[in-house]
């Protein structure tokens, strides 16, 4: 509680007893959301794909994909900063901006890690 009024925090409302607070209008829980994706889900995705042997740097642009996509999603459900709003389209926050160099930098790990090189005959 000291650190939602400290640093405005994502409280919006006084805390009342007996263990609750009543937001309006009625809110996601995207910490749970993301909690959740980026964290349950991520792990047992990132935990299967690595129980196998890969190439290096694909678990990491795994890693970088899943949490981006998870992170992008999530964001549909957040207010957008109060300062800033919506960026583009009325629908891309800042968040899902700042989740779209680590999407490509995954793609680009991905690419990487799985290409061929082609012998030279």
């Amino acid at each position: 509680r000291v650190s939602c009024e400290r640093f405005s925090e994502l409280c919006l409302d006084k805390l009342r007893l007996p263990a609750g607070a009543d937001f309006t209008p009625p809110l996601h829980p995207t910490q749970l959301y993301e909690s959740l994706l980026e964290g349950v889900a991520l792990f047992i995705l990132l935990w299967l794909f690595s129980s196998r042997p890969r190439p290096m740097m694909a678990v990491s642009g795994l890693f970088l994909v899943g949490y981006g996509l998870f992170r992008f999603g999530v964001e549909f459900l957040r207010l957008p900063d109060a300062h800033i709003g919506y960026l583009a389209f009325n629908w891309l926050t800042m968040g899902q901006l700042l989740t779209l160099p680590m999407l490509a930098g995954g793609v680009v790990l991905l690419f990487l890690a799985y290409r061929r090189v082609k012998p030279e005959t």
